[in-house]
């Protein structure tokens, strides 16, 4: 189903408008230029209160950082974005979903100068499975390493979750599929690990956990709730500069994110991670991961908002 043509409700500058008529003009700026930023967050079916969003403020918070990174002003309050999220998985109503904000400009002026143009906001929901495909959570993916180079810090915002900045990651995940893989893993510009098109990366060995520095990479909200996973399990977590080679050599290997949830690495460049298959301490997280977003552990519920 094309998704221009459906039943539903999208969220446009504070006003629910039917779906097929949630449209832009075609000398949107953003459209031409790129300059928009986004969010992806879900909401899950939990055990005992129904629909909830998974780290609703986190999302919207780091949608304002993006926002402030790339000079876009907001004109809604982050209160008033997060309950026009609720409000769209509600409207629509969706027990699960996917929710994209946008913050985009307007159509009132071309040119690089981006002068006098109006900032957006839109937001929509659907039902999304996992990113992934359902046997690859437990069967693990394989991942080849992208000839195509993440961001370098100083030439695009690596903080800002842009529009923009994902031109990199589809280039690089296009080249995986062509070959054969699920997955692309992109080296930042001195060659060390960073990130897969659209997911952080953690290893581990010898029962440590290891992640890549957050310089090219960005900070996702998956990645922050499996650092307090892994603590809360007694599990050590060390942030540094990771090598292909270090991977290859790894006991276990997964990619985390919003989409894609927690997902076993089982190959890389032709290289079998550890047993082949899913590891332990993955395992172990990515099961505390689905319990949390399900609302199954008490001690995480403060990161659940009710769409009810």
């Amino acid at each position: 189903m094309s998704f221009a043509d459906r039943d539903g409700y999208i969220w446009m500058d504070g006003v629910l408008k039917d779906w097929r008529d949630s449209n832009t003009h075609f000398l949107t700026h953003s459209l031409h230029y790129g300059l928009s930023v986004f969010e992806g967050v879900r909401a899950y079916n939990t055990v005992k209160n129904g629909t909830c969003v998974f780290r609703l403020k986190d999302h919207t918070r780091r949608l304002f950082d993006s926002a402030k990174i790339l000079q876009l002003e907001i004109p809604y309050s982050e209160d008033e974005i997060n309950s026009a999220q609720l409000e769209i998985v509600k409207k629509n109503s969706l027990s699960e979903a996917y929710i994209r904000p946008l913050v985009f400009l307007g159509s009132q002026g071309m040119g690089l100068r981006a002068e006098g143009l109006k900032v957006h906001v839109g937001i929509a929901a659907w039902e999304w499975p996992s990113y992934m495909s359902p046997e690859s959570l437990e069967r693990g993916i394989k991942v080849r390493t992208s000839s195509y180079t993440r961001h370098h810090v100083n030439i695009t915002m690596c903080k800002a979750k842009a529009s923009g900045n994902y031109i990199n990651s589809m280039m690089a995940l296009r080249e995986a599929l062509d070959s054969g893989c699920d997955e692309a893993m992109m080296l930042d510009t001195e060659g060390f690990v960073a990130e897969g098109s659209g997911e952080n990366f953690f290893m581990v060995k010898d029962g440590i956990l290891y992640t890549p520095e957050l310089t090219s990479c960005l900070n996702g909200i998956t990645r922050a709730t499996i650092f307090t996973l892994a603590a809360d399990q007694g599990l050590e977590i060390r942030e540094k500069r990771i090598t292909r080679d270090d991977v290859y050599i790894c006991d276990e290997a997964f990619f985390t994110g919003t989409a894609a949830e927690v997902v076993p690495i089982t190959e890389y460049d032709g290289r079998v991670i550890g047993s082949g298959k899913r590891g332990k301490i993955t395992e172990l997280l990515q099961s505390k991961y689905f319990d949390v977003v399900k609302g199954a552990i008490p001690d995480y519920m403060h990161w659940l908002d009710s769409v009810n």
